[in-house]
């Protein structure tokens, strides 16, 4: 039962495939605009509740107000609104500036109203919180901030200078400390709306950009299973006509007479018909290319060799040790679903292991009757005590920055692995020399005597 080590000499390593990076650009994060229609029938129901209140405070209640220039405030609320319809499909889609100036308007709006209606003293001032909070969610954080100071900078003129509440008789009189809290409220919710919001809708963002990336990354490998399968079925459909041409230009060899002139097409059309057999069987017997279903359930050592060997490099050398993990355990190593989210989550471990490893990369996989496990560690720096809790989180890397590294690689491979049924863990290990450890382990591993 003693483990079994191989190595594979950098000398020796057949030329690496080459693989796309799991890595995707900083564009594929940006914000791809807001529909014009959602903020513009957003506008029109401010429009239609501010004008329903004007109504409603002036001649239901009969309290005093400027009618005019609140009126004049909102109809140009709404014929702005029409502007900005007109010639312009409903699916257009507007950048982050002209959201923000939209935005903009609608803050600068409702001070007019509140300025002309007791500022702050009015109940509906909280309305201004809500182009913020609409901002905070389709807006970069420059124009977040933008926002923000405009909001605030209103909050207080309409703190000094305002019209008086309208009001049957005299309006009340709140004490200055209560107004200065009302604009101390009103002012931290604005930078607490700005501040949450945005952090939240921006992890949002990067969480589906990171997915997408992973979903690429499967696309990518489903896509080899498929040309390695139709690789297959070639080899297997083109066999017997193959050997029937060789077995026909075998014959015609031994009837033609040496000076005949079609003896050298006929030696010819011989050999090209065996070189074509032997690259045909090469297809047929070749694991680490092929995903026919006869390398369906694989022994999970050569599974883990097959995700491997892509990512070798010269001067980094790669050893494979795999075996029981204590008494009473099979000795052959259970069996595993060659599937592209194991090929590509492996890969992307291995990959991310070539990548720092200072001179060695040991794969070593264990197996008990109640789990079967795959350890990656290498002799490079390992993981960063502080980035140990994020690890498995997108556009969490020490490279973050360089050279297209965006921290999506081991979230992209624990993501596929964890589809497969595994638990990933990260680590760094205990001997002395130091690297990084990074841990797959599958429950209720299958043997093939089962």
């Amino acid at each position: 039962m003693g483990a079994r080590t191989e190595t594979v000499s950098p000398s020796a390593a057949p030329p690496a495939v080459p693989r796309p990076s799991t890595d995707i650009s900083i564009s594929s994060v940006t914000r791809g605009g807001v529909r014009l229609r959602a903020l513009v029938l957003i506008r029109w129901a401010a429009v239609a509740g501010q004008a329903f209140t004007a109504a409603v405070v002036h001649w239901g209640l009969g309290f005093g107000m400027p009618v005019l220039a609140v009126g004049g405030a909102i109809a140009l609320s709404a014929l702005l609104n029409l502007t900005v319809s007109i010639g312009r499909p409903a699916s257009a889609r507007i950048d982050d500036r002209e959201a923000a100036i939209f935005l903009a308007f609608d803050i600068l709006q409702l001070a007019v109203l509140l300025y002309l209606t007791g500022g702050l003293v009015n109940p509906f001032s909280l309305l201004l919180l809500a182009p913020v909070a609409i901002g905070a969610t389709i807006l970069s954080l420059a124009s977040n901030i933008a926002l923000t100071l405009l909001t605030i900078a209103s909050i207080s003129v309409l703190a000094l200078f305002n019209q008086p509440l309208p009001w049957s008789g005299p309006p009340p009189h709140l004490p200055e400390i209560y107004q200065v809290g009302i604009w101390v409220g009103l002012s931290l919710t604005t930078l607490l709306i700005t501040l949450y919001g945005w952090r939240l809708a921006e992890e949002a963002r990067q969480m589906a950009a990171a997915l997408a990336a992973a979903q690429a990354a499967l696309a990518h490998e489903q896509r080899l299973s498929a040309l390695g399968a139709l690789a297959a079925a070639a080899a297997h459909e083109l066999g017997s006509p193959l050997s029937t041409i060789a077995v026909v230009a075998k014959e015609m060899q031994r009837e033609v007479e040496a000076d005949d002139p079609l003896r050298e097409d006929i030696e010819l059309l011989a050999a090209e018909s065996d070189r074509c057999r032997s690259i045909l069987a090469r297809l047929s017997v070749d694991p680490a290319g092929d995903v026919s279903d006869a390398y369906t359930l694989v022994p999970l050592p050569a599974l883990i060799e097959a995700a491997a060997q892509n990512y070798r490099r010269e001067e980094i050398e790669i050893s494979f040790e795999s075996g029981p993990a204590g008494e009473g355990v099979p000795s052959t190593a259970p069996i595993q679903v060659r599937s592209p989210e194991l090929m590509q989550g492996i890969g992307n471990i291995v990959q991310n292991a070539v990548s720092f490893a200072r001179r060695e990369v040991l794969i070593s996989t264990r197996w008990t009757t109640e789990w079967s496990e795959v350890e990656v560690t290498d002799d490079g720096p390992g993981f960063s005590e502080s980035l140990l809790d994020e690890l498995g989180t997108p556009f969490i890397s020490t490279r973050q920055g360089e050279e297209g590294h965006m921290g999506l690689g081991v979230f992209i491979a624990k993501t596929l692995l964890e589809r497969t049924g595994a638990n990933v863990t990260f680590g760094n290990r205990m001997t002395g020399a130091g690297g990084a450890a990074v841990a797959v382990r599958w429950p209720n591993p299958v043997f093939k005597a089962t």
